[in-house]
């Protein structure tokens, strides 16, 4: 895989290159930039299979590099700094991305799946999705999943969503018009990424969007009646949680 590295910081693009030269040799890196004018003209001039992208740099950042570019016939690994929003944004859009420091068994994975979406002949365009979701920060509710299937992705509004169910080490994602969508993550990770959200898990094998519910059944649980008539038990131990977010969704 040809590469390009994008990084204001030398030692940043050095210890990134060094990485790669140890750990993922399959990857051919064929040039450095230290800024976004630079990037662009060395993108266009070598068409890189992959470019390893710092997204806050002085002057153009990263994404407003994206945005420049009218054909995004490349994958991208983010580089970025801890940020919380920007962490965000990035998980909604089901990005690739590395955290500095670089840990290399993260690069390793990040350089796999995108080596497995080549070889697959998949260009995921998720950049629009993630430009979306940076202009929600701070307001996940508004924000686009983007959810990784065998066949590429599909982007969804969280009011799609009536209910996420655990199957194994997958996701089931129920959704209107009797949509499903398999993915393959634990529903705990979909529940720590909607957890700012109307989402709530009320069992151990789901998480249903409040929204949704119609109606609610007293037990010693009890039982949610969804908008398309799934019927889910909500825990004991998860009961108090689940009526006192109701109250706040609803105002009743």
């Amino acid at each position: 895989m040809k590469a390009i590295l994008v990084d204001d910081e030398p030692d940043g693009i050095r210890t990134l290159k060094k990485m790669l030269e140890l750990h993922c040799p399959n990857v051919e890196v064929t040039a450095t930039c230290s800024n976004a004018i630079a990037a662009k003209h060395q993108i266009k001039e070598l068409q890189p299979d992959v470019v390893f992208l710092d997204i806050q740099m002085p002057g153009k950042s990263g994404l407003e590099l994206l945005t420049e570019l009218p054909a995004k016939s490349f994958e991208i690994i983010f580089v970025t700094a801890h940020n919380e929003y920007m962490l965000q944004a990035l998980q909604y859009s089901a990005a690739d991305y590395l955290l500095k420091p670089v840990d290399e068994d993260r690069l390793i994975e990040a350089v796999q799946r995108v080596e497995n979406r080549l070889e697959a002949g998949k260009k995921e365009g998720m950049t629009e999705v993630l430009l979306h979701n940076l202009s929600k920060t701070g307001n996940p509710s508004e924000m686009r999943l983007c959810l990784p299937t065998l066949k590429g992705f599909i982007v969804l509004k969280l009011d799609e969503i009536i209910y996420c169910e655990a199957e194994r080490s997958y996701t089931v994602f129920h959704l209107d018009k009797n949509k499903t969508v398999i993915v393959s993550k634990p529903l705990l990770d979909y529940e720590n990424l909607l957890k700012d959200t109307s989402f709530l898990r009320i069992h151990k094998s789901f998480l249903i969007n409040l929204h949704h519910v119609k109606e609610y059944q007293r037990g010693e649980g009890g039982m949610v009646i969804m908008s398309d008539d799934a019927e889910i038990e909500v825990s004991r131990r998860k009961k108090d949680q689940f009526l006192l977010k109701i109250k706040e969704a609803f105002r009743y």
